[in-house]
C-alpha cells in the first residue's frame, strides 16, 4: 500500500501539467476562440471558464477515495461525469473532448493521440448560482422549496438497489468516516486542532454505537439513495426559468450512495457555513415533509458534521496543493479550520440555538474553561466579570477598594449586571445562533431567567458546571494576589462567604447539568466538555 504521500502527488501523466496548462490557459487553443479564459482550481481539477463554455479537466492524482492516475480512467470518470449529471442538470452537460498531440503540438479532437481528456459544458448565467443569490437575499425559503421538490422527485424516482442499500450500514459507513480521519491526521496543528480531530472522531463513533438500530431501519425502509454526493451551493444555479442541480459526484459510488439525509445536510451546512443556519433547518424540514420522512431529522446533525469534515479535509487538501498558489493556500486553510469548526459544533450542540451557560464556584475555573470553549466553537463569550466592570466604568484588571466593591457586587448592581447579560445572550441566540455564558449562576432566579431567555429565542440551555476541591480552589484565589490583569474580584478571604450563597442547580425545569472537572489543564477540562456534549447529542439528548 503506497503511503499517503505517495497517493496524493501528481502521477506520471502523458502531457505535463506545465504544458497542458499553457495550452489551456492560451484563448487561441479553443474552437471558439473566446476572448480570454479565467483558470480555477480544486484538489482534483483544473477548470476554465471560457464563455459561453466550461473545460474541465481532471488532474492525474490518486487520493485513495479518488483515483484518476491513469488517461484510461480521466477518460472513463468525465465520460461518468456527463452520464451522471444529465439526469439534474442536462442543459449544462455538452460531451467529452480528447486532447490530442499532433505534429508536436497539442490541440482539441483531431487526428493524433489523446493525451487528456476534458468535460464541455454550457457555462451557465453567473448571476443565478446559489452562492451569489444567497447574500443579496435572493436565495430563500422559495428557492429552496423548489429545491426540495426537484430533489424529492429525483430520490422518489429510484426504485431501492441493494448495492446502493448497502452502503447504508454501519459498517459501510465508517468506510468514510475512518478514511476522513486518517487523511487529516497530518492537518493536526495546520488546519484542525487535536482537540476538535478527538471529539469529532468520538462523536461519530458514539453516533455509531448509540444509533446503530436507526442505521439499520434507515436501511429496511430504502432511505439509501444513489444520490447527488455533493450538494452545496456553488452546484446549485436557480434562476426563474429553471433549476440545474450540477457537478455530481462521478469519482466513487459510495460516495453517491447515500440517506437521503446526508445528501440534504450538505446543503443545510453549507448554508450554516453562510451564517444561515436558519435556512438550513428550513430545507431539512423541507425535505423531510416532502419526502414524508419526519425520522431523516433525527440524523441530520450527524451528517450535517460528516459533511462539514469532508469540506473541511478537501480544503486541507487543496492547501497542501504545491501547484496553488500561496495566497490561495492560506484561503484554504482558514475555509478548512472554520469546517471543521462548524462540525465540531453539529457534533456537540446540533444545529438549533444554543447556550452554552458554564457556571460553578468561585476558583473553580469556570472562566478559563468558558474562554477554550468560546474559542473551539468560534464563539462570543459573555462574562458577568467583564461586563460588571465594563458598567461600572472600571479598568477591567483592576481591583477596586473595599468601598467600590461593596457597592460593585451589591444586590443592585449584581441585578443590572445580570440584567444586561441576559439581554446580550438574546441578542446573540438570534443573530448568531449560539453563545458562552461565563458566570457564577448561584441563584436558582438567576438561572431560571437564563432559562426564560433562551425559551424567548427558542434556544436550548445546556448547564456545564465547573468543579475543582476546595484546596485547589483556595490555592488559585491566594495566587491570584499575585497575578496582575485579574478581571474578577473574589480572592481567598471571600471563600466560605461565596460558596455559602452558591445554590446548587438542581431545579426540575433544568437539565442535569454536565459536570466539568477542572483540576487538570485547561486543554483537558476543554477535551472533557466537548466529549460530554458530543456523547450526549449522539444519545440525541440535545
Amino acid at each position: 500500500m503506497p503511503s499517503q504521500e505517495a497517493r496524493s502527488a501528481p502521477l506520471d501523466p502523458p502531457v505535463s501539467p506545465e504544458e497542458l496548462l499553457r495550452f489551456l490557459k492560451d484563448p487561441r487553443s479553443y474552437p471558439h476562440h473566446p476572448a480570454r479564459v479565467d483558470f480555477l482550481q480544486t484538489h482534483a481539477s483544473y477548470v476554465f471558464l471560457v464563455p459561453p463554455y466550461v473545460y474541465k479537466v481532471k488532474k492525474p492524482v490518486n487520493f485513495g477515495f479518488l483515483d484518476y492516475s491513469t488517461l484510461e480512467k480521466r477518460k472513463h470518470f468525465c465520460e461518468q461525469e456527463v452520464a451522471l449529471n444529465r439526469e439534474l442538470c442536462s442543459e449544462a452537460y455538452l460531451g467529452v473532448l480528447p486532447i490530442v498531440r499532433e505534429n508536436g503540438a497539442l490541440h482539441f479532437e483531431g487526428a493524433g493521440e489523446p493525451v487528456e481528456y476534458a468535460v464541455r459544458m454550457a457555462q451557465l448565467p453567473g448571476e443565478f448560482f446559489a452562492k451569489h443569490l444567497l447574500p443579496q437575499g435572493l436565495f430563500g425559503t422559495p428557492e429552496l422549496d423548489r429545491v426540495a421538490e426537484r430533489l424529492a422527485a429525483f430520490y422518489q424516482g429510484q426504485p431501492p438497489k441493494e448495492s446502493v442499500l448497502d452502503w447504508g450500514r454501519v459498517e459501510k459507513l465508517r468506510i468514510t468516516s475512518d478514511e476522513n480521519f486518517t487523511q487529516t491526521e497530518g492537518d493536526i496543528g495546520k488546519t484542525i486542532d487535536r482537540v476538535t480531530w478527538e471529539t469529532l472522531r468520538f462523536f461519530t463513533e458514539e453516533f455509531y454505537r448509540q444509533r446503530a438500530s436507526l442505521f439499520e431501519r434507515r436501511v429496511r425502509e430504502g432511505w439509501i439513495k444513489d444520490g447527488h454526493g455533493d450538494l452545496h451551493l456553488e452546484h446549485i444555479h436557480i434562476s426563474p426559468q429553471g433549476l440545474c442541480i450540477y457537478d455530481r459526484i462521478e469519482f466513487n459510488d459510495r460516495f453517491r450512495s447515500v440517506d437521503v439525509a446526508s445528501d440534504a445536510a450538505f446543503l443545510a451546512m453549507d448554508l450554516a457555513f453562510q451564517d444561515r443556519l436558519d435556512l438550513g433547518r428550513y430545507f431539512l424540514e423541507q425535505m423531510a415533509r416532502r419526502m414524508n420522512d419526519p425520522e431523516m431529522l433525527e440524523l441530520t446533525d450527524f451528517y450535517c458534521c460528516q459533511r462539514a469534515y469532508v469540506r473541511g479535509k478537501v480544503e486541507s487538501m487543496t492547501a497542501r496543493d504545491p501547484l496553488v498558489p500561496f495566497a490561495a493556500q492560506e484561503q484554504c486553510r482558514r475555509r478548512a479550520g472554520r469546517y471543521f469548526q462548524l462540525g465540531l459544533r453539529y457534533a456537540t450542540v446540533g444545529s438549533r440555538p444554543t447556550a452554552l451557560a458554564v457556571l460553578g464556584r468561585v476558583g473553580a475555573g469556570k472562566t478559563t474553561l468558558a474562554a477554550g470553549l468560546a474559542r473551539e466553537l468560534g464563539w462570543e463569550q459573555l462574562s458577568s466579570d467583564s461586563l460588571r466592570k465594563q458598567l461600572a466604568g472600571l479598568p477591567a484588571g483592576e481591583r477596586p477598594g473595599e468601598e467600590v466593591r461593596s457597592w460593585l457586587y451589591s444586590p443592585a448592581f449584581s441585578e443590572k449586571v445580570y440584567d444586561e447579560l441576559f439581554r446580550r445572550t438574546l441578542e446573540a441566540l438570534r443573530t448568531r445562533s449560539g453563545c458562552i455564558i461565563d458566570a457564577t449562576f448561584s441563584r436558582r432566579e438567576e438561572r431560571h431567567r437564563l432559562h426564560e431567555i433562551c425559551s424567548q429565542a427558542g434556544a436550548t440551555l445546556v448547564l456545564l458546571e465547573a468543579e475543582a476541591g476546595e484546596a485547589l480552589r483556595r490555592g488559585r484565589l491566594q495566587a491570584r494576589e499575585e497575578q496582575p490583569g485579574t478581571i474578577s474580584d473574589a480572592r481567598v478571604e471571600n471563600l466560605e462567604l461565596l460558596d455559602g450563597r452558591f445554590e446548587p442547580p438542581t431545579e426540575a425545569f433544568e437539565q442535569t447539568p454536565l459536570r466539568i472537572s477542572c483540576e487538570k489543564s485547561p486543554e483537558a477540562a476543554v477535551s472533557e466538555a466537548l466529549h460530554a456534549l458530543a456523547s450526549r447529542k449522539a444519545a440525541a439528548l440535545l
